[in-house]
């Protein structure tokens, strides 16, 4: 069983920044790629980012330019650097995997960007 455990959400300002974390119980080194999802007031969870073992990298439209991810095969951690956050970014972020055909994700962590 993997488990995946996101970390670092806060309560920031319109215009500032965080970095959110995820760590995985596993070694991410061969996964092929990594996610980062977020779920606002609605029930959706809508994609954010991933990226690939080989470090390409895909962002949605509303955070590209602001957001970036990354991921560190060593520590086994993946991570996303938000900046420029607006209201608008308030949502609970997921970290999520598949190995071996098993979707994996972890409980989230909570970002609220005040106006």
């Amino acid at each position: 069983q993997v488990q995946l455990v996101e970390s670092g959400g806060d309560l920031v300002q319109f215009g500032g920044s965080l970095r959110l974390s995820c760590a995985a119980s596993t070694s991410i080194l061969n996964i092929p790629a990594m996610y980062w999802y977020r779920q606002g007031s609605g029930n959706q969870r809508d994609l954010v980012a991933f990226i690939t073992s080989s470090g390409l990298t895909n962002y949605a439209g509303s955070v590209k330019g602001r957001f970036t991810i990354s991921r560190d095969n060593v520590k086994n951690m993946l991570y996303l650097q938000m900046s420029s956050l607006k209201p608008e970014d308030t949502a609970l972020y997921y970290c999520r995997t598949v190995i071996n055909g098993v979707d994996y994700w972890g409980k989230g962590t909570l970002v609220t960007v005040s106006s």
